[in-house]
Formats: C-alpha cells, structure tokens, sequence
C-alpha cells in the first residue's frame, strides 16, 4: 500500500514539476528590429530588456498560471489610482466612458498622456490596469483608459451595440475628446491582448489621426483572427478551455444588456435568434450568432480579416513597439512569426519576444510571491520614455519636418541577443 501511495505521489510531484516548468531557467528577451537607430534609442533608457527577465521561481516559468493568476488574482497589493470618469454620447447614441488621472510625479518636463485601451471586456477598473496606471502616473504621465461599451456594471448601454474586436472608433473618440482638454499633449497609445489589436488597426486605418500621437505599444496581442480560431479550437494546450471562458464573458455581457442589444427591432433588423447566442459555445459560433451580423459582414471569415490588424499593420508609420510571451497560452508561439518579420522589415519598429510570462502576466521575482510592480509595469514605462525621447531627437533634428521619420542608418543591422531563435518563413497570424 505505501509503495503504491509513493508512486501516486511520484506522479503527481512529475505533473507538477512539468505544468510549473521549474526546470526552466530565466532568459533574455530576443529583440527584433531593423532600425539600428530606432532601437538604439530605445535601448538606452531601458537598458534591463537586455537583461533576464526572472519570473517568480516557484510558479512564474508557467505560462499557463500566470494566465490564470493574473486573470483571478491579479496583481499583489494592488493600489487604486485616484481619477475621473468622463462619458461621451457618440453619434449612435452610445454612452462611451474613459478615465482619466493626472500625474502625480515629474521624471520629464513634456506634457505626456499614455491613452490606454484593455484587454476583451476589460475596464480602468481591471487589476493590471490600475497597477500599471499607478505605476505610470507616478512616473510622470497622465493616463486615459478605454471603458469598453458594455463592459462596466455601472454603465449602461444606451445605443444598439458594444465594443467589437476590430471597432476602433471608440479609442479614436476617447482620443479626440482628449484633445480638446489637452491640445497640446503628445500621445502615446498602450494596448493590451485584444487592445492591442485595437491600437495598431486604429494607426493602420485609412483614416485622420492626430499627428500629436507619437507611438504605440501593443502587448500580447495575436495580430490575425483567422489563424488565431484554428489553435484557439484545439484542445492543445488546453486552448479550447480559454476560448470557452473568453465565449463565456463575451456572451454574458451581450446577454447582461440584452434589453438594449436583442430587442424586437434589433432582431428583426438583423436577423438574430437569441437562442443561437445563448447556447453558442464558441466565438465563431457567437460571432455568426451576433457580431457579423450587427456588423453587417456576409461571413465570420470576412469579420475576423477586418478585425485584425495584420492586414493594417503595413500602413502604420507610428513607432510601435510589440511585445509577446512564447508560452502564452492564448496567442500560443506559432502565431508570433508574423510580427517577428513585420519587425524585421520596417523601419520605427521593436518586436519584444519574452521566454515566459503567458498572457498578460509577467510576473516577477520571489520564490512564492511576486513582486508588487511587474516586469511588464516596468517595461512599459521605459518604453514610454523611450518612445519620447526617440521623438523628441526627431523633433530636434529638423523642427520644421517633425512629421518626416528620422534617418536610419543605410544599411540597419537586425539586433540579435545571444538566444536569438531562428526566424521562419513569413506567415501571416492571430488577433484576441
């Protein structure tokens, strides 16, 4: 019996070991990018992304429990910044909501606003958005966080829609509307997993955008619905479990307002069955249910290509930083070779690939409790700083063609820190 109870035993501390990854060891973040100086700059005010980054020693080398973690938990000792909330009636008659906090330090003497938009069916009120936002105001910055329609209990839904993968319109309001408060502050655009996205289609869209924006950071976003939907089906990885839980959240906020968004005209006008968007069990099944239709797209295929902002990214010409894990369970390593090479072939562009940290995560130190700031808290300012002082050299070089991009060197080098891995052949990749 006691031979058995160790093997028992045995197994489980082997199952364990293997889902907690403790063998793994921290590394460098592999950096892509083919503007020397681009880089250069950057790199200076943020010398620790050459340097390891180290998860939490007991758990962090997971990428699947940071997920988790920071979906549940969040962050330790989470603080909760003090701001307003603004609201805004849009032309469809939604009532659109951000956030704003000033800043409460003074590292730099520009007029700097971080316009920030979360995660799918996230708010100001989300954890790794107050920490990251307490952690910026006191770096400095003024902060906007995107309330995504729908999203907030306390807000209601006023118009016919909420937010969609791909609608930009919402981030481009917020953005003017913070314009006229701060007409002279210079932008920079923060996106998390499915703002991300969000971000980088807005710079890639046919559309006017302020010329005070001077960068984007996109992080853990997945770049190409279409491709993302085949590994999110898989049960691989467990991924078919995250695509459900993402299904779950997206149709209990659609079902939450449906007073406003399944009525009598609503389904008529766009032939919904609330039967078929209640018992739809995955995104594709909600988004043929709803979203295509609300949008007014014949397919979900044709949804998910407008969504993404892969095929938007080629006529962005705002720096841009990306960052991604490779053991994210929800935007899995096969789906990273696209950004990988975008990076590599365009100028104004850093690519941030981190061994570890899954999605949206990033823990750091400590043997079982983390850090209170994250590594991700922290890189996110560096590269903020150094995002402003890449423009603000710009700017100095020739005030009068502030709105051309700086020289590159004539023929860029491809930074590759010893663990670089190898690049693939291009493949266009995924968008949550």
């Amino acid at each position: 019996m006691s031979t058995v109870l160790l093997a028992v035993v045995a197994v489980i501390l082997c199952i364990l070991f293997r889902i907690l990854n403790v063998n793994s060891q921290p590394q460098k973040p592999v950096i892509y990018g083919r503007d020397r100086s681009f880089l250069e700059n950057i790199l200076s005010i943020s010398p620790f992304l050459n340097e390891p980054y180290v998860p939490t020693r007991l758990w962090g080398f997971s990428g699947h429990v940071q997920t988790i973690l920071h979906s549940l938990i969040g962050r330790v000792r989470c603080p909760w910044p003090i701001g307003g909330r603004i609201s805004l009636t849009l032309p469809d008659k939604s009532t659109l909501t951000y956030d704003l906090y000033e800043p409460v330090g003074s590292e730099h003497e520009d007029d700097v606003t971080i316009a920030i938009c979360p995660g799918i069916g996230n708010t100001s009120e989300s954890v790794y958005i107050r920490t990251y936002v307490h952690y910026s105001q006191a770096h400095g910055y003024r902060c906007a966080v995107l309330n995504h329609i729908g999203a907030l209990n306390s807000v209601p839904v006023t118009g016919s829609r909420i937010f969609s993968y791909g609608h930009t319109d919402d981030f481009s309001y917020m953005i003017d509307n913070l314009l006229e408060r701060y007409p002279n502050t210079k932008i920079i655009l923060v996106g998390f997993s499915l703002g991300g996205n969000l971000i980088s289609k807005y710079l890639g869209e046919d559309r006017k955008r302020p010329t005070n924006i001077i960068g984007g950071i996109s992080i853990c976003q997945g770049y190409n619905a279409i491709d993302a939907l085949c590994y999110l089906l898989q049960w691989q990885n467990f991924r078919r479990l995250y695509l459900y839980i993402m299904t779950d959240n997206y149709r209990n906020i659609i079902t939450r307002h449906k007073r406003m968004l399944l009525t009598p005209e609503m389904k008529q006008k766009y032939g919904l069955d609330e039967q078929q968007i209640v018992s739809a069990g995955t995104l594709p099944d909600l988004d043929e249910a709803y979203s295509r239709r609300i949008y007014g797209f014949e397919s979900v295929t044709e949804l998910y290509k407008w969504t993404s902002s892969a095929f938007y990214l080629q006529n962005v010409r705002t720096p841009m930083v990306f960052v991604n894990a490779r053991d994210d369970p929800i935007v899995p390593e096969p789906l990273l070779p696209f950004i990988r090479e975008f990076a590599s072939s365009h100028d104004k562009v850093m690519y941030l690939e981190i061994a570890h940290g899954g999605h949206l995560g990033f823990y750091e130190g400590g043997l079982i409790y983390a850090n209170p700031v994250t590594w991700l808290d922290r890189a996110l300012v560096s590269l903020a700083g150094g995002l402003l002082m890449t423009h603000n050299k710009c700017s100095q070089k020739d005030a009068a063609a502030a709105a051309e991009p700086c020289p590159v060197d004539e023929e860029p080098d491809l930074i590759q820190p010893a663990n670089k891995i190898s690049t693939n052949s291009f493949k266009s990749q995924s968008s949550f």
